[in-house]
């Protein structure tokens, strides 16, 4: 789940259903937080939770370096994890028997087209280029924690795609870093620096949004359950326009906004060296990192191509081989 939850695309949520813990956790959930503790609960949230939050700690910088510098790669790769969760839903609709036949498909339709309209919604800002330069803000790391948390209780939602159209994907992933790395280096200052700006509202995001969603998801379940299983499908099918593989970084304009800033690009100081142009804020006159630099589609090489639909397909048999061994059939 931790490692999903660093993957925008995946759910972890889906990685605990597909490995058959995912009502034992929800059920775990909900009760921590009215707490109500006992011996189940406290197994259950005492073996995820921690491997979690390890997973994280210790992946967060290369899953982001691996994003930046490789981002048709791992884009393809996270499309064939992402519908590689969409017989784990599927499995859930057929099993699930509410109303008649013909309400139940209803539902499901309708609630399928609404979650792929608003995943689809979201990938429009992202191509706008809205979710590319978030300021590194409190209320960006606390809203990113609640979009993580989202990811940990509805399966099919991916808390690391929401981050990427937030613009909080790679600020979140550059203080986890950052926080690993002054405990690393023993820098107590540097802890508590990025531990306040950075952790602190990451976490309390995280629970907010972990108590508001696990009590949401198990009402609408209660009452709509056809319905919400539809928009879980569509939240996933949908999430895959986002991830077009074949985009990188680009030269921004003059005087385009970055976290908030107008930037200038700077030519090579010699005329015809190799290094690249350097891309600077206007104000601090600070060297904008390639990971905040603003994305462009390009066309792909036909080796891309194959390589691309060969990472889908790797990615797909990953996510399914993983839901037959949680439901007993791999």
């Amino acid at each position: 789940m931790g490692i999903a939850n660093l993957v925008p695309g995946i759910s972890g949520g889906t990685m605990l259903l597909a490995v058959g813990i995912y009502p034992r956790f929800i059920e775990a959930v909900a009760r921590v937080t009215t707490f109500r503790l006992d011996r189940t609960t406290l197994v259950t949230l005492g073996s995820v939770v921690p491997a979690a939050l390890a997973s994280i700690v210790l992946l967060a910088g290369p899953v982001k370096d691996l994003v930046v510098h490789q981002r048709w790669i791992m884009y393809s790769l996270f499309i064939g994890l992402t519908l590689g969760g969409v017989p784990v839903i599927l499995r859930l609709i057929r099993e699930a028997r509410m109303g008649p036949e013909r309400d139940r498909i209803t539902s499901v339709r309708v609630g399928a087209v609404v979650g792929f309209l608003v995943m689809a919604f979201l990938a429009w800002i992202q191509m706008r280029g809205a979710g590319g330069g978030a300021s590194e803000d409190w209320s960006v790391f606390f809203f990113g924690g609640m979009a993580g948390a989202a990811a940990m209780i509805l399966p099919g939602v991916s808390g690391g795609y929401l981050l990427l159209v937030l613009g909080a994907y790679v600020p979140i992933l550059g203080a986890v870093d950052a926080f690993r790395e002054a405990i690393s280096l023993g820098d107590v200052g540097a802890m508590i620096s990025v531990g306040a700006a950075g952790i602190l509202p990451v976490g309390l995001g995280v629970v907010v949004g972990i108590a508001v969603v696990s009590h949401a998801l198990r009402w609408l379940f209660q009452r709509y359950r056809m319905a919400t299983l539809g928009v879980l499908l569509g939240l996933l099918v949908g999430a895959v326009v986002g991830l077009w593989p074949f985009q990188t970084s680009r030269l921004p304009d003059e005087g385009e906004l970055i976290k908030g800033q107008a930037v200038e690009v700077v030519a090579p100081a010699t005329p015809g060296a190799a290094d690249d142009p350097v891309v600077r804020f206007v104000e601090s006159g600070e060297i904008v990192d390639m990971e905040d630099l603003p994305t462009a589609v390009f066309p792909p090489t036909l080796l891309q191509v194959v390589g691309a639909l060969l990472l889908i397909g790797a990615g797909f048999v990953t996510t399914v081989g993983i839901s037959r061994l949680g439901d007993g059939t791999g």
